[in-house]
């Protein structure tokens, strides 16, 4: 049996940006997060955070320091009443500074390499799940997965260079907005039933 899921990018999406962030006091959820978590959380896809992390490979944090930035994550996902099913980082910058991390690799979004690991490592089906981003690159990395997606119209995205791949099945204003086009469109088969008879 495979699951649907819906991944969710950190900065500027799940949470307000604050670049090289790993220090979960600082760590706020964005306009319409909550709401998102507690509307997700009564449906049938598990939840992942899907993250680029270049802050390693820059040195500007080491790794360890996404502990704790997990911790604080799957917090505020049960602040919500939701589960966060899990987390899964990018530390690789081809420009970085430290060595071990100073490549191209294929997780870096807009490759999807986070999201088929995920898909390997959880039994999920990608072709029945969701990435909601940001920027283009994650709507790039969703559509490569296989995935449909929805980019935040929020006025993150300054480059605009669009292609056939960069193309969002959808766009919303707001975290909130996309998890509801997600439970309108994106519910499996029987499970919008299930999920009305489970809310009465």
């Amino acid at each position: 049996m495979t699951q649907p899921a819906v991944f969710l990018d950190k900065d500027g999406t799940l949470l307000e940006d604050v670049p090289y962030n790993v220090d979960p006091a600082l760590m706020r959820l964005a306009p319409g997060a909550r709401e998102a978590l507690a509307l997700l959380a009564a449906c049938p896809f598990a939840l992942f955070v899907i993250s680029n992390q270049a802050g390693v490979a820059l040195g500007k944090f080491l790794p360890a320091a996404l502990q704790d930035v997990e911790r604080r994550l799957q917090q505020l996902f049960a602040e919500c009443g939701a589960t966060l099913g899990g987390v899964y980082w990018c530390p690789h910058h081809p420009a970085g500074s430290v060595a071990r991390y100073a490549l191209v690799c294929d997780c870096r979004k807009p490759a999807p390499g986070m999201l088929l690991r995920a898909a390997r490592e959880h039994r999920l089906d990608l072709a029945q799940s969701w990435f909601i981003g940001d920027i283009l690159d994650d709507v790039e990395a969703g559509n490569r997965a296989g995935c449909r997606t929805v980019l935040l119209d929020n006025g993150h995205e300054t480059e605009w260079n669009m292609s056939a791949a960069r193309v969002p099945s959808a766009r919303a204003a707001d975290l909130h907005e996309a998890a509801q086009i997600v439970v309108l469109h994106g519910l499996p088969p029987g499970a919008a039933a299930r999920r009305e008879e489970a809310l009465r």
